[in-house]
């Protein structure tokens, strides 16, 4: 019985890992989803007067950042402008898998565990009170 639980162990440990890290990033990718469309409907749809769109990205990611718990993602936005008015902006996860919440980890037992990532995007018309061709 020794010897049967030495050769499952490792194996046991590996299958965890990588289910507890996909069940995390699951998860972790729900809420991005939400917090990305809500920051982009936020920041970027009516922007202050003076901000340009580079200026609601960066407003954009802070925001995303700030919502997640930020230990093992990192969040990219990008911008482009897709037609007369309309700008869709692109948020990226990109998540660092972890042995069980004990720091980044790139392998487990000689098994990698690679880098996941995820993105969503939305088109906005962003509106300026007051101006009408920009």
């Amino acid at each position: 019985m020794t010897m049967e639980l030495v050769a499952v162990l490792p194996v046991a440990i590996v299958v965890a890992a990588i289910t507890v890290n996909a069940l995390v990033f699951f998860g972790d990718c729900a809420a991005f989803d939400r917090i990305a469309r809500n920051a982009v409907r936020v920041y970027a749809t009516s922007p202050t007067y003076g901000v340009q769109a580079d200026q609601s990205q960066a407003l954009i990611a802070t925001a995303i950042q700030a919502e997640l718990d930020g230990r093992f993602e990192r969040v990219e936005v990008r911008y482009e402008r897709i037609g007369f008015g309309l700008t869709r902006y692109t948020a990226t996860l990109d998540y660092a898998p972890n042995l069980f919440g004990m720091g980044v980890r790139s392998s487990v037992l000689g098994v990698p565990l690679p880098r996941l990532r995820h993105g969503t995007s939305l088109a906005v018309d962003t509106y300026k009170p007051g101006i009408f061709f920009e």
